[in-house]
């Protein structure tokens, strides 16, 4: 069941939400009842973050063999009853809180995925410009002229995962929103924008992860081993 939660992802950040700490409990029966407890790193995390781990992590585990019923729940949060009682119950966003929602969350799923898209980027073409390679050779490859890495792979689901082109020979750099090739012309402006989303995300990873040990000083369940 760990592993099932490990494919669970923190939106904002592009990582499992147990190697962030974010699972604190992780238990099945002998009938088959699984229970699972996450947290954040603070009280008054953003609740639609909060909401599409929560019911993430409910499809990820309730897919596991052998698991019968599922229940997962956040703790310490100002909004954990609602998220706790609306994935339970299978309701969406809008259910699950009313007039305070706004809309589902699946563009901002979407929304967070290209930036996942523009910081893997970032990861796959900086050790290609630190081996020699100049920007017109990056305009000029496709992802499968990328020497394999586990960061080419991810960034190939990641644009998968948004319907961007991520076959072998797509180019290795498109537009995160049309999937366009970007042109030489486009490229540094492009680079400038991967690097910049991939350091803010890695910056927040670190805050968040600092926080989660101020406020719990335990480790969660998979990140002694990540």
């Amino acid at each position: 069941m760990l592993a099932a939660l490990g494919t669970v992802r923190d939106p904002e950040l592009d990582e499992p939400v147990t190697s962030l700490g974010f699972v604190s409990s992780c238990t099945v029966s002998a009938e088959g009842v699984a229970d699972v407890h996450l947290r954040l790193p603070t009280y008054f995390c953003a609740p639609n973050f909060a909401f599409l781990m929560v019911a993430d992590a409910y499809e990820a585990v309730s897919g596991v063999p052998g698991v019968s019923r599922t229940a997962i729940v956040l703790e310490d949060h100002f909004a954990a009853d609602a998220i706790n009682s609306g994935v339970a119950a299978r309701a969406g966003f809008v259910d699950s809180f009313g007039e305070l929602a706004n809309a589902e969350l699946d563009q901002l799923r979407t929304d967070f995925v290209r930036k996942a898209v523009l910081a893997g980027t970032d990861r796959v073409c900086r050790p290609l410009l630190a081996a020699g390679r100049t920007t017109d050779d990056l305009a000029d490859l496709t992802l499968g002229e990328v020497p394999p890495s586990a960061d080419r792979e991810r960034l190939r689901a990641r644009r998968a995962e948004i319907g961007l082109p991520s076959a072998d020979d797509s180019p290795l750099l498109v537009d995160a929103v049309t999937g366009a090739a970007v042109g030489a012309a486009a490229l540094p402006l492009h680079l400038q924008k991967a690097r910049l989303t991939r350091v803010g995300a890695e910056a927040n990873s670190g805050i968040c992860r600092g926080m989660l040990r101020e406020r719990y000083a335990t480790s969660g369940l998979g990140q002694e081993s990540s």
